[in-house]
């Protein structure tokens, strides 16, 4: 079987989907590797690193033309999609429920593509879980950068001239990127704070010393391990709880998001004129639409001396780790859906059904072809 690891167009993406040290674990199993010219470059991978364990390094048409299985971290854009045939077997983060339009593109040339971003959540798909690897990287990097856009260190420090006493830190959404947030906030001396629909999700939080803001949730569930949209009293109740945390916070990370929905508004802009002169909110959830009222998509904006950055880039900006394990969960994907080199399709196993979107052009819906 012949992979192709296409090169991200996506603007600030620097990663790559599989990367050199995994390229030669597939070839050792006896996959063919082909990589666009370039592919690794941002993740300071070289063309010759590639080279060296056996991968061929080719042109972006003579990869799509040649290889069977196309790879990509974001989704397929429209030049791509122009150089697709029904032979070719996709897998990215396609989102496919946000990018409907997409999805019909790709049954329409005949295609079948996996959406890496509809694994499930169950432990033995945890290895190929390719959006906790990055939000993972996420969480860490929102801290880094709220602590450089900050006019005030974490730590509590003792001083000749004073004590400086230490800044709080307040994370809405405690999954994975939201855990690491609170990690690398408390690793730096923050007072850390944290709240969330789900309150299995206390415990965690506290075990990393930071405190819960628990809010009643009677009749709010997850779904299938991802927080689901919350009821219009449950946002206004986890206002009222959090509201005293927000107006004391100098740095505000928000994570939530819902699949294939707008991401939730937690942080209206009356609320931003309330807080701290000076306090900085990162928001992760920008690329669907932002948790914060006043967030705008790779833009930073100062409302009443409150900085409010949406972000979609974190992960992208330590792209050497982001790219080693994204492909570390392709690997791992990839040996799962195969026997002996070759797909095996096994549309009833959970894993394929559920990031199965479209099999031989045709829509898949919970396991059914439409």
């Amino acid at each position: 079987m012949k992979i192709g690891v296409i090169k991200e167009t996506h603007k600030g993406d620097k990663r790559v989907s599989i990367s050199p040290n995994i390229a030669k674990q597939l070839i050792d199993k006896g996959f063919e590797v082909l990589v666009v010219k370039d592919a690794g470059e941002g993740s300071k991978y070289k063309n010759s690193d590639y080279k060296e364990i056996g991968a061929s390094v080719e042109s972006r048409g003579v990869v799509f033309k040649k290889a069977e299985v196309l790879i990509k971290i974001n989704p397929f854009d429209e030049e791509e999609l122009k150089l697709i045939d029904k032979d070719h077997i996709l897998m990215s983060q396609l989102f496919h429920k946000s990018n409907p339009a997409l999805i019909k593109t790709i049954a329409s040339i005949g295609a079948s593509c996996f959406s890496m971003d509809a694994m499930p959540r169950i432990s033995r798909a945890q290895d190929m879980d390719v959006l906790s690897s990055q939000n993972n990287l996420a969480g860490y990097k929102a801290v880094i950068r709220g602590a450089y856009e900050m006019t005030k260190i974490f730590p509590l420090m003792m001083t000749a001239a004073g004590t400086i006493t230490p800044s709080r830190v307040l994370v809405y959404g405690v999954g994975v990127a939201g855990l690491q947030a609170i990690a690398t906030a408390k690793r730096l001396g923050a007072v850390v704070e944290a709240t969330d629909i789900r309150l299995e999700t206390k415990e965690q939080t506290e075990s990393l010393g930071a405190k819960f803001i628990t809010v009643d949730n009677e009749g709010e569930e997850s779904e299938g391990g991802y927080a689901k949209v919350a009821s219009k009293d449950y946002a206004r109740r986890q206002q009222e709880a959090v509201n005293k945390s927000l107006f004391k916070a100098d740095l505000v990370i928000t994570t939530a998001m819902v699949p294939g929905r707008r991401s939730p508004l937690l942080i209206t802009k009356e609320q931003v004129a309330e807080m701290k002169n000076g306090a900085v909110i990162i928001d992760l959830a920008a690329t669907q639409g932002g948790n914060c009222e006043l967030s705008k998509l790779n833009k930073t904006v100062i409302q009443n001396g409150v900085k409010i950055i949406g972000t979609s880039i974190s992960p992208e900006s330590v792209s050497t780790n982001a790219s080693d394990l994204y492909a570390k969960n392709m690997l791992n994907f990839i040996l799962h859906l195969t026997e002996g080199n070759k797909f095996k399709w096994e549309l009833d196993e959970e894993i394929t059904d559920t990031t199965l979107i479209v099999k031989d052009g045709k829509i898949r819906q919970n396991g059914k072809t439409e």
